[in-house]
Formats: structure tokens, sequence, C-alpha cells
């Protein structure tokens, strides 16, 4: 993880909650995808994380 404080861990890193700032920060640089992306994939697959990695091909 880097120093940056923007990119806080999620509280339950089961699961990926789009209503936070900085949860959406975390993910979309995690996964090298843009918020969107991110968005777009939980929309499709639901909110558990390994769900949208698999749907990002992650």
């Amino acid at each position: 993880m880097t120093d940056d404080k923007n990119l806080r861990a999620p509280r339950d890193a089961e699961r990926v909650n789009v209503n936070e700032d900085y949860e959406v920060r975390y993910w979309s640089h995690k996964w090298g995808v843009s918020e969107q992306q991110l968005r777009d994939a939980v929309k499709r697959v639901g909110v558990m994380s390994r769900d949208v990695a698999k749907a990002l091909g992650k």
C-alpha cells in the first residue's frame, strides 16, 4: 500500500462499497480501473469483491 492517505483500505475487504469515496479510490487503484468501470462492475455482479474482481478480469 502506498503512503497516500486518500487510499485507506475498506473496513470490510470482502465487499466493495461504491457509496464511500475512499473505497471507490482504493478499489479503483487496486485493480487499475476507472471509477466508472468499478461502479459498472458492481452494478452488474454485486458488491462481493471476488465477484467484482472476476468481472474486471483481475
